[in-house]
């Protein structure tokens, strides 16, 4: 089943499959904060779209407001070929522009004060880029369902959301207070985004559907959504009160939907549980069908796994247990925690995003099922893991790490779990992450840092190693006697001895290794003996 994890890793190496790539100006003029994008701090979106089936093409309006940290002349906007910039204006002032490739400088003819708000209207049209394999290769999806109606929407995680709308795209930079989004398209069919819907217009043949985001949210996760959809849903009773929840999906799929999506509640409670509040109670909680496997756009997840549990329908773990619930509903709805609310400032930090939801799945198992399925469920998820690089990416050049920030992200994270050896404790960890972390952009080393204070824990060099190379610590080890086992660490970076346990006749027994040969020493003889496998090590015996 590495299908899945090998066509992330395709897409997302497609910048650099070895850490001495060489990368362009397009990549530094996407990945970092260039002094065009410094100086003003985002406040707002009024972005409105209109989205021509036929020939599918949009156009659109994009009114972006902002606050000035430091007089500039010129700002940095985003947005990517075939796409194009038809107008720039400020207060009714025509602005001019130069390119270089997406990235765009427009010069201000207003004076930029410091501490004001100012904004900036930008009109645009194109035939933005069609998806080849969503949601992995971003763009416009244009198809039809089985009757023959348009079913359109978008996904751009990894290109980034100015494959089709201009913005400032660097995900260190939300919006603080939101966005509007204005969805116009043929009145047959309905259009859904993010957030609550406000109102809608008939324009005759066309109508306009009016959503509102009210909480910062990333840019990638504002998005568009255009079918046949019947819409129905219910009230959560949640910790932070009560949850509307709607479900959209085309209207033959209504009953199916409504047996598949009892899943919802379920996963609301258990991530409730294990990482504190849903995010986002004042944008409410959607799940949308779409033509493409899902994504976890905010407060707008969007649903395409064929209603059936396991990854369209396989169990990526091996195990079983993957088959007990719904792949897309339980990952895709994690990341409004841990993508939405705790977000990374670089995508080399990514793993933030993936390696935490890929462990909330164990997670979702633990809180319904038991903790022995959780383990096993993670566990067997180590098949899909490759090593081939760092999960951390390259800093400032929009490069995230391999794809391996999924399974080996959630298996460093269960190893945490069991160094802990405190599930109440582990359990405040996560949702104090959400907590002091809520709405918030984050580096990986802010985490890091987190865990380690929080846990009482020096994780300085387990970072170091897990995160930051390939190497799995291996433990070698040999019966020396009857009663004594010798062990010692190797493929591990300096002054790496995390302890793990032994389960000798059955009694776990903690040994603390190093790159040094130790002996333990048991009381009797060792009549059997296994690593526990809840750590993420390679192990070898070595005979004498």
């Amino acid at each position: 089943m590495k299908n899945y994890l090998l066509s992330i890793l395709a897409v997302f190496s497609s910048i650099s499959i070895l850490s001495g790539q060489e990368f362009t100006k397009a990549d530094e003029l996407l990945g970092s904060i260039t002094e065009e994008r410094a100086w003003w701090d985002l406040q707002h979106y009024n972005l409105s779209v209109e989205v021509f089936p036929e020939k599918q093409t949009i156009k659109g309006t994009n009114v972006i407001t902002y606050k000035v940290i430091t007089s500039e002349k010129v700002i940095q906007i985003d947005l990517q070929a075939p796409m194009e910039i038809d107008k720039v204006t400020q207060n009714g002032k025509k602005l001019k522009f130069k390119s270089k490739g997406n990235a765009h400088f427009i010069k201000l003819k207003q004076k930029q004060v410091k501490g004001s708000e100012q904004t900036v209207t930008i009109q645009f049209s194109g035939k933005p880029r069609v998806a080849v394999r969503p949601p992995w290769d971003g763009g416009f999806t244009w198809q039809k369902d089985e009757n023959d109606n348009h079913f359109i929407a978008n996904a751009n995680q990894g290109i980034g959301a100015s494959v089709w709308w201009p913005n400032k795209d660097h995900p260190e930079d939300e919006p603080d207070t939101g966005v509007n989004l204005a969805i116009t398209a043929p009145s047959s069919l309905v259009g859904v985004g993010n957030g609550r819907l406000i109102s809608e217009v008939d324009n005759g043949i066309t109508k306009t559907w009016n959503w509102e985001v009210t909480q910062p949210i990333n840019n990638y996760g504002i998005n568009v959504n255009i079918g046949d959809y019947t819409n129905f849903g219910y009230t959560h009773e949640g910790i932070n009160g009560n949850l509307d929840v709607d479900y959209y999906v085309l209207s033959y799929n209504r009953e199916k939907a409504k047996e598949q999506f009892t899943q919802v509640p379920m996963m609301l409670n258990a991530f409730e549980y294990w990482f504190g509040p849903y995010p986002f109670y004042e944008d409410s909680f959607k799940l949308v069908e779409v033509p493409y496997l899902g994504m976890e756009h905010q407060s707008s997840v969007t649903y395409g796994n064929n209603y059936t549990n396991g990854y369209l329908g396989k169990d990526l773990s091996g195990t079983g247990w993957g088959l007990r619930f719904d792949f897309i509903i339980i990952h895709e709805a994690g990341h409004e925690w841990f993508a939405n609310n705790i977000t990374n400032k670089d995508v080399a930090d990514m793993w933030i995003h993936e390696g935490f939801t890929a462990y909330s799945e164990s997670l979702y198992l633990n809180y319904h099922f038991s903790k022995e399925a959780a383990s096993e469920y993670v566990i067997g998820t180590r098949r899909n893991i490759q090593n081939d690089r760092p999960i951390i990416g390259t800093y400032n050049m929009h490069h995230e790490g391999s794809s391996d920030m999924y399974y080996k992200g959630a298996n460093v994270l269960h190893t945490l779990r069991q160094l802990v050896e405190d599930d109440k404790k582990w359990r405040a960890v996560l949702k104090g992450l959400n907590k002091d972390f809520y709405h918030q952009t984050v580096t990986s080393a802010q985490v890091e840092k987190y865990i380690s204070e929080k846990t009482g824990i020096d994780l300085s060099v387990f970072w170091e190693q897990y995160l930051r190379t390939t190497m799995v610590p291996k433990l070698e080890y040999k019966l020396k006697s009857f009663h004594e086992v010798s062990f010692r660490y190797v493929d591990i970076v300096a002054d790496f001895d995390m302890p793990i346990l032994l389960v000798i006749n059955g009694k776990e027994k903690w040994i603390y290794p190093t790159a040094e040969w130790k002996t333990y020493e048991n009381i009797g003889d060792i009549k059997t003996l296994f690593i526990k496998e809840d750590f993420y090590i390679n192990k070898e015996k070595i005979e004498e």
